[in-house]
C-alpha cells in the first residue's frame, strides 16, 4: 500500500464493511447539532481483519512518512481503544487508553495503562467530528506529563471547528483518508447515485448550511 493510494484503499475498506452509511433524505444529528446526510461506524473493522489490517497497516505507514515521535501509543474510550491496542502490538510498542472521564471509583483515574510522564504519545482515534473528544483526551494525557502534539484517525469529516480547535491545541491530525474518497469508493459501486452523491458533496463544501439549503431543518 503506497502513500499516494492509502486514502483510496481506507475509503474502499470502510465501503466494503459497510462502515458508512449515506441518509441525504433522513439526515443524522451530531452533538454538535450539526444534521447530516453521511455518517461512519469504525467500531465494525475488529470484525473485518483484512479491511482492518489495512487501516493499521495505514497508521504505520503514516507514522513514517512523517516522522512521529511514538514511544507509547494511546487510544480514545471506547472506539479508539481496539485500533490503539492493534497498533502498538504492531509497533512493540507500549499502548495505553484515555476514560472519556475519570473513574467515580478506586485511582479515579482518566489514564490507564503505565507512567506516561515525559513521552511522547500519539493518539489514535477512529473519528474526528469536532474534536472535542480527542482533545479532551489530549488534556488528560498531558496533565499525566506527557507530551501529545499528534493525532491518527481513519477519518474526519474536516469540520472547520475541528481545524481551529486542533490549531488551538497545538497538535496536528492525520486522517488516513477523506469523506470526498469515501463517497467516490461508494458511487463506483453503485451504492449511492447522482442525486444523493451531489446532496452530500454539497454537505461536503458547507456542513453548517446544508439543512437550510435542503429543507432538512
Amino acid at each position: 500500500m503506497s502513500s499516494n493510494s492509502l486514502p483510496r484503499d481506507v475509503a474502499e475498506a470502510l465501503v466494503t464493511i459497510g462502515g458508512v452509511g449515506f441518509a441525504p433524505t433522513a439526515p443524522i444529528t451530531f452533538k454538535s447539532g450539526i444534521k447530516s446526510p453521511v455518517y461512519c461506524d469504525n467500531r465494525k473493522f475488529p470484525f473485518w481483519p483484512e479491511q482492518w489490517s489495512k487501516v493499521i497497516h495505514g497508521f504505520e505507514q503514516t507514522i513514517r512518512d512523517n516522522n512521529l515521535e511514538a514511544d507509547v501509543i494511546a487510544g480514545i474510550e471506547a472506539a479508539g481503544i481496539p485500533h490503539s491496542a492493534a497498533l502498538g502490538f504492531a509497533m512493540l510498542k507500549p499502548s495505553i487508553f484515555v476514560r472519556k472521564e475519570a473513574k467515580a471509583h478506586g485511582a479515579k483515574k482518566r489514564v490507564e495503562g503505565g507512567d506516561i510522564a515525559g513521552m511522547h504519545l500519539l493518539l489514535v482515534e477512529d473519528l474526528v467530528t469536532t474534536g472535542g473528544s480527542s482533545l479532551s483526551g489530549v488534556e488528560a494525557l498531558r496533565a499525566e506529563g506527557a507530551i501529545v502534539t499528534d493525532c491518527l484517525t481513519i477519518i474526519s469529516y474536516n469540520l472547520p471547528e475541528a481545524v481551529e480547535n486542533f490549531a488551538n491545541a497545538g497538535v496536528k491530525l492525520h486522517p488516513l483518508t477523506t469523506f470526498t474518497e469515501v463517497l467516490a469508493a461508494a458511487s463506483a459501486r453503485g451504492i449511492i447515485n447522482d442525486i444523493a452523491a451531489a446532496s452530500i458533496s454539497d454537505w461536503l463544501n458547507d456542513p453548517h448550511g446544508w439543512a437550510h439549503r435542503h429543507n432538512m431543518e
